[in-house]
């Protein structure tokens, strides 16, 4: 059997590479399904890296670009002056394309925009809410793509009416803050009604590169994962982080519990720990200070989204992984290693031409 020189593992049925030892392998039917998203962003594959707090920096981002993938840089609460020395450090990294994920309610979004918009970022991921008025527009004016996460069909149509170039449709399987609907469903509902005149990018729950053939054949344009990317070896994230992936299983990563109606909290999807339990408890102690007229509901909700921004910190960059956030997807369960980027990319897409190639024999 043939074997992936770079993956070191044995390349599956369908799967081929040129004559030359050493040489590239060929992906001749998972690229022709994703030739619309490499296109589009400019890439090898057509494989974003999802943007996750503390781990999609610059070391994580330029690794997956240069294995012929999309990174994107996880903006979170950085100022404009941070989110200017990460561009600039990623460039020193990469040559390839890459972008940026700003969340929608951050209060500089427009400067944000505008350190972007010097660094010529070619793509801006808009993520957190509906785009705020002139948001989209303001991105557009200078060149760049604008990305956006589309959680329902009509808002998804309603995005790609004021601007948005492509949709990325996530599904409850992700890590972090999730929605209510399994990925499986968004893509039937959404990939038939506008998979063929759009960009659509499909994410959540994906491990394998089997899954990437199928919604590939739905119509997506490509896909996007985080979860399969935390524990590599690029990655800065600590080594507690790491292995506590890399020994987790699927239902280990359960999403948070609203407990109150009031607080519209977001659900989050991590690893099931102490900082579990300890945000059931804060969601406990912000309502009962908001029954006691000491705060209001904004500053509640406020409250608990720097809690996650503390837990998630805490298990990613000093490796509390018993008080911390070890935000995670379903797919953790895929995590078996720590890896090159490289070679997870290789494996993803090699799995999903060896899965088309059985298909079509």
């Amino acid at each position: 059997m043939v074997r992936d020189w770079r993956a070191r593992r044995p390349l599956p049925i369908g799967a081929r590479r040129y004559d030359n030892p050493g040489g590239s392998l060929v992906y001749d039917k998972t690229h022709a399904l994703m030739q619309r998203g490499r296109e589009f962003l400019g890439t090898e594959h057509a494989v974003l890296c999802g943007a996750m707090s503390w781990v999609s920096e610059r070391n994580l981002v330029s690794a997956i670009s240069n294995a012929g993938g999309f990174g994107v840089i996880a903006c979170g609460a950085m100022t404009p002056e941070l989110l200017d020395a990460e561009i600039t450090a990623t460039k020193a990294l990469t040559s390839k394309p890459f972008g940026v994920n700003l969340i929608t309610m951050h209060p500089d979004r427009f400067a944000l925009i505008d350190v972007c918009t010097r660094h010529n970022v070619s793509h801006v991921v808009l993520a957190g809410g509906l785009p705020p008025k002139g948001s989209v527009e303001a991105i557009k004016e200078t060149g760049a793509k604008v990305i956006c996460f589309a959680p329902t069909l009509a808002l998804g149509k309603k995005l790609l009416r004021s601007g948005a170039d492509a949709l990325v449709i996530e599904g409850s399987e992700a890590g972090g803050h999730i929605g209510p609907v399994s990925t499986s469903v968004l893509a039937q509902e959404i990939l038939p009604e506008l998979a063929k005149d759009n960009l659509v990018f499909v994410a959540g729950g994906i491990g394998r590169g089997n899954a990437i053939a199928a919604y590939l054949e739905m119509g997506a344009s490509g896909v996007q994962l985080g979860t399969r990317f935390a524990a590599c070896s690029e990655s800065i994230a600590h080594p507690a982080f790491k292995k506590a992936f890399i020994r987790a299983s699927a239902r280990e990563a359960v999403a948070s519990v609203q407990l109150d109606p009031r607080l519209p909290v977001i659900p989050v999807r991590a690893l099931k720990n102490a900082g579990t339990e300890a945000f059931t408890e804060k969601q406990r102690d912000v309502a009962a200070r908001i029954d006691a007229g000491e705060m209001d509901l904004a500053a509640g909700q406020l409250e608990i989204e720097h809690y996650w921004a503390g837990a998630l910190r805490r298990a990613v960059i000093d490796g509390d992984i018993e008080g911390g956030s070890l935000m995670a997807g379903q797919s953790v369960g895929m995590v078996t290693a720590e890896v090159p980027v490289a070679d997870v990319i290789a494996e993803l897409v090699t799995d999903a031409e060896a899965a088309l190639a059985r298909r079509a024999a």
